[in-house]
């Protein structure tokens, strides 16, 4: 795990970037970052996560690292003593975590259990849509308090990385470590309701589009002479054919717009 520090003091901001190897956006835009010439008013932490991983350009070396919290310093497993070495780097911090896709070439922003603050911030991200993923919590980052997730585009894209840069500038501005306004930004609500598992072994075909609606009775997806049909309309989230080896992704209900004021 790489870990560089801006600025002078104990930083209570983090930014970590590939908590998956197979996601090199987050590491791209750090490194970025951390080359050029930016003006700190406050520190900050840059932490490349996952460095084994990513060397080898797949999503973990033996476990999920962002499904391996809070770690075990004792595990066997190479990802679970990263998550504990993780939790102590970005413990008291307020963090941004940066993450890309198979499934949506957009930005959008992630949350769970998020507060006032989660909400204030997120809203000053340059993404037009936000996930709320309280109701589906399976030990990922975005689920610790103060710590919201970017997916910033597709898998191994320039616009991903451009895409990671701009947050991480934005997410600095709003915690004034960096100089400069961080702009509201109109923000499109979804709050996941349900994950839909695959067969393992089963090719999957997913018909939608990723945040357009649903309506009920519509076949989503198939996977061999079986049809997915849509018991209640939802919009989809991280849907994809073959994204994920267990995950054909979720189901939301489109809940409007963002409200910084909301508890």
């Amino acid at each position: 795990m790489q870990v560089e520090t801006v600025g002078t003091g104990t930083p209570d901001v983090a930014v970590v970037g590939a908590l998956h190897g197979d996601e090199p956006c987050g590491a791209r835009a750090i490194q970025r970052f951390l080359a050029d010439d930016h003006d700190v008013r406050r520190p900050a932490k840059l932490i490349i996560a996952n460095e084994r991983a990513l060397r080898k350009d797949v999503r973990y070396v033996e476990t999920d690292l962002n499904r391996a919290i809070p770690g075990d310093p004792e595990s066997t497993l190479y990802e679970e003593r990263l998550a504990h070495e993780l939790m102590q780097e970005i413990e008291g911090c307020t963090a941004l975590g940066i993450h890309s896709t198979v499934s949506y070439p957009e930005a959008f922003a992630n949350v769970a259990n998020a507060t006032a603050n989660d909400h204030e911030l997120v809203s000053r991200l340059p993404v037009s849509k936000v996930v709320d993923f309280s109701a589906v919590a399976d030990g990922r980052c975005v689920e610790l308090p103060g710590f919201v997730d970017v997916e910033a585009g597709l898998q191994r894209t320039e616009q991903a990385a451009e895409n990671a840069y701009d947050c991480i500038v934005r997410f600095l501005r709003a915690l004034d470590v960096l100089p400069g306004t961080a702009p509201s930004t109109s923000t499109a609500r979804y709050e996941v309701f349900e994950a839909v598992e695959k067969e393992r072994g089963r090719p999957y075909r997913f018909h939608g589009e990723n945040f357009e609606r649903i309506p009920e009775g519509e076949v989503f997806a198939e996977s061999g002479d079986r049809e997915l049909r849509a018991d209640r309309e939802f919009w989809p989230v991280l849907m994809s054919d073959d994204g994920h080896s267990t995950l054909l992704g979720y189901k939301s209900t489109r809940t409007g717009p963002l409200d910084a004021a909301e508890p």
